[in-house]
Order: C-alpha cells, then structure tokens, then sequence
C-alpha cells in the first residue's frame, strides 16, 4: 500500500512539473491585435474565420444594385397604375353624386345599375391593389433568394482555397460588436462577385 502512495506521488509530482514549464511557456506568448507573439517576436498565428459586411456587399454588388432598381421601377410603375385608375374612379364617382343630386338620371333603376358599376370597379381596384402588392413582395423574394445562392454559392468556392472554419455575415453591426479589420473580407468577396457578374452579362 505504501508504494502504490508512493508512486501516486511520484506521478502526481510529474504533471505538476509539466503544468508547471507548460504555463511559463505560455506567460512568454503575447497577444498583439489578435495576432500572437512568441518571445522572438516571430510567432503569429491567425484565427481561421472571417465575416463579411453584408451592407457595404449590396451597397457595391453589381447585381444587387440592377436587382433594387428593377424592384423600384416595378413599384413605382404599380403604384403609377393603381394612382391614375383611383384618380378615374374618384371622377366617375363625383361625376355620379352630381347626376344624383341633379336627378339627371332617368330612373332609379339607371341611378342604381351605375352605383353598383362603380362598386364594381371600387372592388376590382382593390384587388388589382393586392394583386401588384403580392407581386411586388414574390418579385422582392426571388430576388434576395437569387442575391443569396448567388453569394452562397461564391462563398463555398472561394472557402475552398481560404479553408475559413466560419465566415459571419455583419448587417449594421449587429452581429460583430468589435472586429479586426483583418478578418474583413468584404471588398474581396465584392470584386470577385462582381467580376463574375461582368462575366456572365
């Protein structure tokens, strides 16, 4: 019994020897702007991850750029439409009140058939509405979902050769509070994407 203490100890001593040298090899390590400084200066060593500041990406991506005035044209050219088919409905009704006040129709049976046409096309307005609404909002999806595969898609291949273990998306600061710039491969990824773009076009 009195050996198996004693070898016990003996082990136990080692591995404080050990922990020992390990931790003054570690003190002599210093970080510098998250790159890491042996004592000659000479070690660095560079975390494998990077993110990608996906405001400033749209911001400069060709595609996104032409995809966003596609969505705007389409919307003002909707809201165009619905503007000047209101403005005529707005005038047939007014149009309406005054033969009605006048009594300038020539039975009620004609004051009513034109009341329930303008109903009509009150209603038909409404649904031309939801209609280019819905539209818009399906155009708005497939065009973020083709933004998305485009950069996803990018972004595998360029991993390939940079091997990064997580590269973040940052929208306004709100994933990455503080960042060295040197993990920033925003500009990279947007050149690249844009020349593929140019490419393809």
């Amino acid at each position: 019994m009195k050996n198996i203490s004693l070898i016990f100890n003996a082990v136990l001593l080692v591995a404080v020897i050990v922990l020992f040298v390990l931790v003054c090899r570690l003190n002599k390590i210093h970080s510098v702007d998250g790159e890491m400084y042996g004592p000659d200066s000479t070690l660095s060593v560079q975390l494998p991850v990077a993110y990608v500041n996906v405001d400033s990406l749209l911001l400069n991506y060709q595609f996104a750029i032409e995809s966003n005035e596609i969505l705007m044209k389409k919307q003002e050219d909707s809201r165009l439409d619905l503007n000047v088919k209101a403005r005529q409905l707005q005038n047939e009704m007014a149009e309406f009140q005054r033969k009605l006040e006048n009594n300038a129709f020539l039975s009620r049976e004609r004051a009513e058939q034109e009341q329930e046409r303008l109903m009509r096309k009150e209603q038909d307005l409404q649904q031309l509405n939801n209609k280019l609404s819905q539209e818009l909002i399906d155009l708005q999806q497939k065009v973020s979902e083709q933004l998305r595969d485009s950069i996803n898609s990018y972004l595998t291949e360029y991993n390939k050769v940079k091997k990064f273990e997580l590269i973040f998306s940052n929208t306004s600061n709100d994933n990455l509070l503080i960042s060295s710039q040197r993990y920033n491969i925003t500009k990279e990824v947007t050149d690249a994407l844009n020349s593929r773009y140019g490419k393809k076009k």
